[in-house]
């Protein structure tokens, strides 16, 4: 297939898999969301509206239900809900002990890889009674899959960092982006698995230590919108720095298209000679 051809394929299934569904009937069920992962997923799968009830992290002026951890069972029974979806680290026990009678509690994964990502959209779909669900994930299968053959990775040497808002940390094997950055075409370098968190209660100099002895060609800084400093111990003699907006990769499900978009011109970017470092203080 030509290449101009097969960027135009690409471009429309990223277009269809991305735009949400038609808004939900009126009597779509009432949920409960105990994570922004998940509340992004309903809102793409044109459940938003039926959202009653987010967790403490959640972004969406709505009454709060507590953590991911400790939901908080009086303020969930308080909102009625028909269903209620948490990320699968919340305790199977707690989850339904929190729930109320005739509710169901559904647990969900997504940072285990693409796999887990795209059962993570077909549990919600069908437990919130979408017909067209696995219609709708087959698309965005095809989408992400066609997308990140887009990327160009060459086989650099890449870390992927979330170096903001706190300790620093490393996605490793097993992870969904580790999974994805691989797919691109990268050679992710992280020696662990799952993620690795570089804590201040760590040795002192652990951090620069450990990218020293990687020395990775490309540090994947995943910055958030927000102002906060980042850790300055990411910056290392030899090693590229490239920010990414972390709100496309922090999210398992749709938003990883768009994260796919920006990697793919952040890696141009950097192809063509632009050094691009984070738009965040050090």
């Amino acid at each position: 297939m030509p290449r101009a051809l097969y960027a135009v394929l690409v471009a429309c299934l990223l277009a269809l898999a991305a735009r949400p569904a038609p808004a939900a009937a009126a009597g779509c069920p009432r949920i409960v969301s105990q994570s922004p992962y998940i509340t992004h997923a309903l809102e793409w799968l044109g459940l938003g509206q039926c959202i009653v009830g987010v967790s403490r992290y959640d972004a969406r002026e709505l009454p709060q239900t507590g953590g991911v951890i400790d939901p908080d069972a009086d303020s969930i029974a308080l909102l009625e809900p028909e269903l209620m979806i948490a990320p699968d680290w919340t305790a199977a026990d707690v989850w339904q002990a929190a729930a109320p009678k005739g509710a169901v509690a559904l647990r969900v994964g997504g940072f285990r890889g693409m796999a887990e990502v795209e059962a993570m959209l077909r549990d919600i779909g069908r437990a919130a009674g979408l017909a067209d669900i696995d219609a709708r994930v087959d698309r965005y299968a095809v989408a992400w899959r066609a997308a990140v053959a887009q990327v160009g990775g060459q086989g650099r040497r890449v870390l992927v960092l979330s170096a903001c808002s706190g300790a620093p940390y490393s996605f490793g094997r097993g992870t969904t982006l580790y999974e994805l950055f691989s797919r691109a075409g990268f050679d992710v370098v992280a020696d662990h698995d799952s993620i690795r968190n570089f804590g201040v209660d760590g040795p002192p100099g652990e951090l620069p230590r450990w990218l020293d002895a990687l020395h990775p060609d490309i540090i994947f800084v995943l910055k958030s919108r927000r102002d906060e400093a980042c850790n300055a111990a990411i910056v290392r003699p030899g090693i590229a720095i490239v920010p990414l907006d972390g709100e496309h990769f922090i999210h398992p499900g749709p938003d990883l298209l768009m994260g796919l978009r920006d990697l793919r011109a952040a890696i141009q970017a950097f192809a063509a000679g632009v050094k691009a470092t984070p738009g965040v203080a050090f």
